[in-house]
């Protein structure tokens, strides 16, 4: 017999005020079980063609970026397969979709092999289905661990907010961390998660991202990253909170049996079944056909436990200090690409200190509104448009459908699809050094997540990054915001190309007038901190 819908409700409200009563982070003081013992040797396949380069430049790491989307779901895939040791993985999202379930049959396949995974991810932005990650747990060479979970494991938006509500303190705080190491040996670091957006093979939705390989001692860095947020008492053990039908033996054995065809991803490069096949692009890093770059590099990331300090200020400050002494050290241009700018007042202060110095130039390249999928980070940006180009801040804003591909990461056989976003977080200092890594110019990042992120030094990745942030802000990629005397009074003014020709808009690019409402309302709400 069903329960009427109005039934339904009147029981759950009371189960989720009972359930948010538990404040608590679950499974936080249960035992942790014992580490899977490494039993394997260290992999000759990925670690000789490396170590030989390594040689050649002592004390520096290699490093070679990937902007194509379909070029960061083939290194996963291709790393997994030729992992012999161990996988560490740590995501702030890992979707399950096609591209998630092909990834994570990926590690199935691996762990049957004898390989031992660890793997992390946040339970913040879990969507149905996402949930096909644990059933990898029950392979015993996998150990998988949720950072700050939720009690409620379904997916009831009611039940959920209200969980939200009694323990919003403890629910903010996210690992927004991206990382994946093989074997101790190569790692990628970047701004993507585990998903089909982020490797733009979503023909509704695409978001430019990057991926950087990184070989040499900073992937020892890396994993001491790793390890500092695996044993801390955020990272709780699935088996803790994760329901045993998702997490047992024959939930794997239903997950090997899937055998998911790589549809999208085949048609958003007709070439990707051969690339998989021969191992590219991972064969010509390990062949030496692709050259890394050897650099200097600081690594920048917040602990754990950053919540904990007592200041949020100096919370902040652990990832951030790095990366603003790099702004301050910056001696000619200034280069940004953040999705998301919404800036603390130290970090506005810090722009338009560096923007305005003699001989200094700050560009930046943000989400436009038409281009937008967060209504209220949009909503928290309209307040620093025009302090920033007061400042002498050169401001673009990506279009929703770039004209042209070059610079974006999509394959041609993308362009023109659905929604394209940004999603990279990328920095050039003059041009000597990048940042790269998973920290937005926000508050959010700032005080309520934790980040990871690599300061290169090489001028040859700073030339590469300047490139493509000149493709992206070229006309027909990109808005050019300018605040203009028309009549009188200081407006804001978005310049484009169309159809080859140069266009103005004189109120703000949107997709609908609903959208624009909607964040010109949200815009009035004091949200800045969250967001």
């Amino acid at each position: 017999m069903s329960v009427p819908r109005n039934l339904r409700t009147a029981l759950l409200v009371p189960c989720a005020l009972t359930l948010a009563a538990c404040a608590g982070m679950p499974g936080r003081d249960e035992p942790r079980p014992s580490p899977v013992a490494l039993t394997h040797p260290a992999n000759p396949a990925l670690a000789a063609p490396l170590a030989a380069a390594a040689r050649e430049h002592p004390d520096l790491s290699g490093f070679r970026i990937y902007s194509l989307g379909i070029d960061g779901l083939l290194l996963r895939l291709e790393l997994i397969a030729h992992a012999q040791r161990s996988l560490d993985l740590q995501y702030y999202i890992f979707h399950g979709d096609e591209s998630g379930k092909l990834v994570t049959e990926a590690l199935l396949a691996a762990a049957r092999r004898g390989e031992r995974e660890r793997i992390l991810v946040d339970d913040g932005e879990v969507l149905p289905g996402d949930e096909q990650l644990f059933a990898l747990a029950g392979d015993p060479n996998v150990a998988i661990r949720l950072f700050n979970p939720w009690r409620y494991r379904g997916h009831s938006s009611m039940l959920r907010a209200t969980e939200y509500l009694f323990s919003h303190s403890r629910l903010d705080y996210r690992m927004h961390n991206k990382l994946f190491i093989a074997d101790g040996v190569v790692a990628l670091i970047g701004g993507r998660n585990i998903g089909e957006q982020y490797f733009q093979v979503d023909p509704d939705s695409q978001y430019a991202d990057d991926d950087v390989l990184v070989a040499g001692p900073e992937t020892v860095a890396l994993g001491g990253a790793f390890e500092e947020f695996w044993n801390s008492e955020e990272a709780v053990p699935a088996q803790l909170v994760i329901p045993v039908k998702q997490r047992d033996a024959a939930a794997a054995e239903r997950l090997s049996q899937r055998h998911t065809e790589p549809l999208k991803a085949a048609a958003a490069d007709s070439n990707f079944t051969a690339k998989l096949a021969a191992d590219e692009p991972l064969a010509d890093v390990l062949a030496g056909s692709a050259a890394l770059s050897w650099a200097r590099a600081q690594l920048a990331y917040d602990p754990p436990g950053k919540r904990h300090e007592a200041a949020a200020e100096r919370a902040g400050s652990l990832m951030f200090a790095p990366v603003a002494k790099a702004i301050r050290a910056t001696q000619g241009q200034l280069r940004m690409v953040t999705p998301y700018l919404i800036p603390t007042s130290s970090e506005l202060k810090l722009l338009e200190e560096t923007a305005q110095a003699p001989g200094r130039q700050v560009s930046i390249l943000t989400t436009s509104l038409e281009a937008s999928t967060d209504p209220l980070a949009q909503a928290g940006y309209v307040h620093y448009r025009e302090p920033l180009l007061r400042a002498g801040v050169q401001l673009f804003e990506l279009r929703r459908q770039p004209d042209s591909p070059r610079g974006t990461g999509q394959s041609t056989h993308m362009t023109g699809y659905g929604n394209f976003g940004l999603h990279a977080k990328l920095l050039v200092f003059d041009d000597s050094a990048i940042y790269v890594g998973s920290m937005n110019f926000d508050a959010r990042s700032r005080r309520l997540n934790t980040e990871i992120g690599l300061i290169i030094h090489s001028q040859e990745l700073a030339t590469e990054t300047i490139r493509r942030f000149e493709a992206m802000t070229q006309p027909a990629n990109a808005y050019r915001v300018r605040l203009e005397d028309r009549d009188g009074k200081k407006i804001l003014v978005w310049s484009t190309v169309k159809d080859g020709q140069p266009v103005q808009y004189l109120k703000e690019p949107s997709h609908s007038g609903w959208q624009r409402f909607e964040v010109r309302t949200a815009s009035l709400l004091p949200l800045d901190p969250e967001l």
